[in-house]
This record gives C-alpha cells, structure tokens and sequence, in this order.
C-alpha cells in the first residue's frame, strides 16, 4: 500500500473507531450533557432545563442530576428547585491545564501523526516577518537539511507556517510583516514579490489552509494552518510536512490538510476553553 494510502487508512480507522456508537458507553455520554448544560448564562438551572438543555428526558435528567449532587459536582441552590456546579469540576479542567503552555500541548498531538501522515510536524508564531518555531517533531528529513529545533527563526514570507499566520491578520499588519525581512530566493519556486505574495495570503484565507511545494527548500511539501484565538486573531500555526519522494502535492494536501486543521483547531480550542490559562511561552508572547 502506498504510505499517502496507509496514512489515510490510520486516520479512517481511528475516526471510525471513535465514531462507532459501539464503542460508546451512553451513560458516560449523558454525564458529560448534563455538565454541559450549564454555562454563561445558565448557571443555574431546574431539572427540566437540564433535560432540554442535555437532550434528555426528565426521569433520566432527574436520576443523574442527583448522582452528580452525591458526587459533589453539582449543589442545590438553597431555597430553590434549581442546581448549579461547584468548583469541583475545576479538578477535571485542571488536570489538563496542568500540561503547561501551547507547545507542550501541541507536541503529543504532533507526535501521533509524525511519521503516519508526515516527516515533520511543527508549531510555530510570528514574530517581526520571520516564523519561530516552538515545537517540532520530526523523522527523516536529515538529509535535506532542515534543521527547525525550537528557537530557529525562518521568514515568514517563504514559508506554509508563516503564511497561514499571516493570511488571518489585517492587511497592514500583512505588509508589515512582509516588508520586516529581505525576502531572497530559498530556492526557484520562492515568493518575493509583494503583491504577489499579498495575492497568496488571499488565497491561503479562502482556502483555509498554506501549502507549500519546494519554496521553503527543494524537495519538501508543507501545508500548514492557524491557531485562531476566541477573536479570530492568529496566535500560531500548525504545519506538516513530507519529503517530495513520498507525495505528490495535491495527494498530500488531501491527506494532511484535514490532520493539520484538527490540531490547529483543537489547540484553538484550548486557548479558548482555559480563558488564558494555556498560551504561548512568555518568551514568544505578544509576536504574532
């Protein structure tokens, strides 16, 4: 089987498995709703609202509502008929938080798809034109030369990772960027050109996602996509990449694009969810 084939197949696999309502314990399932159903704006709620909110009926709703109060999840609101959660919920919140900043939790998300989908995977932010790379995975790539070791900066104009970034910023902060390096020749596919480079971050935008074939160095295939904050401002970016010998580029497009959206999206998820708790490393805040 080719690896592009083998890639997609572990990744069918996987989403099939989580998918597959056999592997589900639906009990657990209606937990997690009725936690859920609390939130800004609904702190507070009755047993019906649980269950409209959880999509429950009101005996199931009511059953679990009390396991959750023995538990010591959720409390009773004195002098009412309605519950809320308590800080205890915080310990399941904590335990992830716990892992650090955003580099430390990109980096086992990167590890499961290097070297199944791609040779290198890596996080990495804007700072002044060039990309700084904060995490990187990566198996194989020896021998093109590609040292990206967290701390290594590169511009941001030649490269899917800084392009990803970029094409969700304003378009002042665009030529800022852009003009904050000397874009020289990586190799004879490199962007150098203003409006042309311009032209791509638009269509980077639209498409959702960077790709890279040979701009950065000669024979490497990236695509890459941005970690977006609560306001969709660019914080980071997420990129994969293959040796050429592997993939063609739009059959490894194909395969990583989705990959690398997920994790960016997951990462983004957390930045969101932790209300500022995870970020970038104090040394890299404040860049993209």
């Amino acid at each position: 089987m080719p690896e592009g084939d083998a890639a997609t197949a572990v990744q069918v696999r996987a989403s099939a498995a989580s998918a597959n309502p056999k592997n589900q314990v639906q009990s657990v399932a209606k937990v997690f709703a009725v936690l859920k159903a609390f939130g800004p704006g609904a702190t507070e709620l009755a047993i019906a609202d649980v269950a409209a909110r959880a999509g429950l009926d009101r005996g199931t709703a009511f059953r679990l509502v009390h396991t959750l109060l023995d538990l010591g999840y959720l409390r009773s609101v004195p002098g009412s008929r309605r519950f809320r959660l308590t800080l205890r919920c915080l310990e399941l919140g904590f335990a992830a938080l716990s892992a650090g900043d955003l580099p430390e939790h990109a980096i086992p998300l990167l590890r499961e798809v290097v070297p199944d989908v791609a040779d290198a995977a890596s996080l990495g932010t804007l700072d002044q034109g060039e990309v700084i790379y904060l995490a990187r995975l990566e198996t194989g790539l020896d021998r093109h030369g590609m040292v990206r070791r967290p701390g290594t900066r590169v511009g941001a104009y030649a490269t899917a990772l800084g392009q990803a970034i970029m094409a969700w910023l304003p378009l002042g902060e665009q030529i800022a960027h852009l003009q904050a390096v000397d874009r020289v020749m990586l190799s004879e596919r490199t962007l150098t050109d203003l409006e042309t480079l311009l032209a791509r971050l638009q269509q980077v935008r639209a498409r959702g996602y960077a790709v890279s074939d040979g701009e950065n160095a000669y024979g490497l295939r990236t695509v890459a996509a941005p970690v977006l904050d609560a306001a969709g401002r660019p914080v980071a970016g997420v990129s994969l990449t293959v040796a050429a010998t592997r993939q063609d580029v739009d059959a490894f497009a194909h395969c990583a694009a989705p990959v690398a959206l997920r994790i960016a999206q997951e990462l983004a998820d957390g930045l969101r969810l932790s209300l500022g708790a995870i970020g970038l490393p104090p040394q890299a805040r404040g860049r993209a």
